[in-house]
């Protein structure tokens, strides 16, 4: 059969329509919305922030739509104190979603690690570590899902080395970059003091810690199981002196605090009681009194959480 040169005209320019379209990804309805103007609530933080002793960086987005978010110096790299223990037990959770281990399996407790600066040996102090209560289980194993808990309900830093070394440092770097988290650099456990001395920490920036949790409330980390089982935990959060101090009860905060001397953190996300949710980040340093840290902190998430509750 002869096909007509008009045809085959046609029927080329055709195929060149549906190639062109079937390349782009088609466009969310949650990224075609435009975001909420925040201007005002920026220059409400900075108002907060300016006016407290320290550095401080910022960040909140809206899970519900991105583009309703606020960044304040969240490019800055602050040290991460125990903020780096999310990111290791969301490390922990994907190898364990990928059958590597089982969160039931058991890890021996013992107190002496290497460091990563020299490979010289040394050991946690019990005083300086408020999961002391791993302390009584030395000798013995507790389970992974066990030594995550402490890592991150009770910030234990013997619970931080143990699994660290576990999963590897290195792994969980790659699994933040994956996920555009490259604001995160975890390099070592706690109290590696040689490594300290050296300079080698583990650090973030606010934007970083930020797109790590809003990955996480967007469920594209993990399955549901596991995600939901790391949610679980950051919900049972012990020390709540920042982001949920101000909020009202009602209000759910899954979220993880850190702190050494002159830095005082916290990060999560915020779950409101009509279903929707956001992710703030507070990150301070250079400050000299811990209690108005912390209340820097409870009144940049009272902001964040009032300009949430307004939009009606």
């Amino acid at each position: 059969m002869d096909i007509q040169p008009s045809l085959i005209v046609l029927l080329l320019a055709l195929f060149t329509l549906m190639s062109a379209c079937t390349s782009q990804e088609p466009e969310s309805g949650r990224d075609a919305v435009p975001g909420r103007e925040t201007s005002g609530l920026e220059q409400q933080i900075r108002a907060i922030t300016d006016a407290a002793e320290g550095d401080y960086a910022v960040a909140f987005i809206d899970a519900g739509n991105p583009r309703t978010s606020v960044f304040i110096d969240a490019d800055e790299w602050f040290h991460a104190a125990s903020t780096m223990k999310t990111p290791v037990m969301i490390e922990v959770y994907r190898q364990a979603m990928e059958g590597r281990f089982g969160l039931d399996d058991t890890l021996p407790v013992r107190n002496e690690f290497a460091s990563i600066a020299d490979g010289e040996k040394y050991s946690l102090s019990v005083d300086r570590d408020s999961g002391d209560a791993l302390y009584d289980h030395l000798g013995s194993e507790m389970s992974i899902r066990e030594l995550v808990y402490s890592m991150i309900v009770r910030s234990g830093n013997l619970a931080t080395n143990i699994v660290i070394e576990h999963v590897g440092a290195d792994n969980v770097n790659r699994t933040m970059a994956e996920m555009g988290a490259d604001g995160i650099r975890v390099l070592r456990g706690v109290e590696d003091m040689a490594a300290f001395r050296e300079g080698m920490n583990n650090e973030t920036t606010a934007r970083g810690m930020a797109v790590m949790f809003l990955r996480l409330a967007e469920g594209s980390i993990l399955d549901e199981q596991h995600r939901g089982e790391v949610l679980d935990v950051l919900k049972d959060q012990h020390f709540r002196d920042m982001i949920p101090a101000l909020l009202p009860d009602d209000v759910t905060v899954a979220h993880k605090t850190g702190w050494i001397t002159g830095v005082r953190h916290d990060s999560g996300i915020v779950y409101l009681p009509d279903g929707r949710a956001y992710v703030l980040v507070v990150l301070s340093k250079n400050v000299p009194d811990r209690a108005d840290a912390n209340r820097t902190g409870a009144e940049v998430s009272r902001l964040v959480y009032d300009f949430m509750m307004d939009e009606g």
